[in-house]
């Protein structure tokens, strides 16, 4: 109660007067700090100031009122909101939980607000991703003279992410030897005997971090039909029940989206 006290206190003392501020969006990693910047208007001296969370939890985090500033207040940044000098609040260690909208409301000296919204995105270190080789070799006679490569990159416990792929010592991957599916995860490609050295990197990311592994695909068309290696066949295994429940997913988010938007 004291806080909403405080809260209409200010909107009461203020002028009719009020500036709304369309903020930015502040992007950060899991583990560090984010640094949320109350921008103020030349010549607007504060007063007094509120910052709080907005999304997905009404929270009040930070005050600055009477030439002093407050942080202790029980909300989950409790022990984790800095408020500095000029305002700006820093908020971490980041949980993956944090993401969410904020907003700050400022009073200057004439009594004119201002209200600044700001949206935390907080995403998750990249982890290495794991790439696993699927090979078809044409013809049984050596030395070898084709071998069609997949290669299935996955990122384990991720989400928001996306995919690439390089040929390492390449500008970019031809397009007549190569070509991706699923969104980027796959990556299939001709070689030859003269691609023995050829290496190629999946690249995971997203937009706070990155990893990536590589692999050297000729090495594993040697082993074609050593025991427990991957073949093409084994490919088609993943690759078409993957390729198959994204379509199923896709068809099925457009169906509920289309019955919530009929409502």
């Amino acid at each position: 109660m004291a806080t909403w006290s405080l809260w209409g206190l200010l909107l009461w003392e203020g002028n009719t007067i009020s500036i709304a501020v369309a903020g930015a969006q502040v992007l950060s990693k899991v583990g560090d700090s984010a640094l949320l910047v109350a921008e103020q208007p030349p010549g607007f001296q504060v007063r007094e100031a509120i910052w709080r969370s907005l999304w997905p939890s009404e929270e009040l985090l930070a005050m600055f009122f009477q030439g002093s500033l407050e942080t202790l207040y029980h909300s989950r940044f409790l022990g984790r909101a800095h408020l500095h000098g000029n305002l700006s609040l820093e908020l971490g260690p980041l949980q993956s939980g944090d993401s969410g909208n904020f907003s700050v409301l400022m009073v200057d000296t004439r009594g004119w607000t201002q209200t600044q919204i700001l949206q935390l995105k907080v995403y998750d270190a990249v982890p290495r991703p794991v790439v696993r080789v699927f090979i078809s070799v044409e013809g049984d006679t050596q030395p070898l003279k084709a071998c069609q490569v997949f290669l299935s990159c996955w990122a384990p416990n991720a989400s928001d992410v996306t995919y690439s792929w390089r040929q390492e010592g390449m500008m970019d991957l031809g397009v007549e030897t190569h070509s991706l599916f699923t969104d980027g995860q796959m990556l299939s490609a001709s070689l030859g005997p003269g691609d023995k050295d050829v290496a190629y990197s999946c690249i995971v990311s997203n937009p706070v971090s990155w990893n990536m592994a590589t692999v050297i695909p000729w090495e594993s068309c040697h082993r074609e039909a050593a025991p427990g290696k991957a073949s093409y066949k084994d490919m088609l295994l993943v690759a078409v029940p993957v390729s198959l429940l994204l379509t199923l997913a896709g068809l099925f988010s457009a169906w509920h989206w289309g019955r919530c938007s009929g409502r």
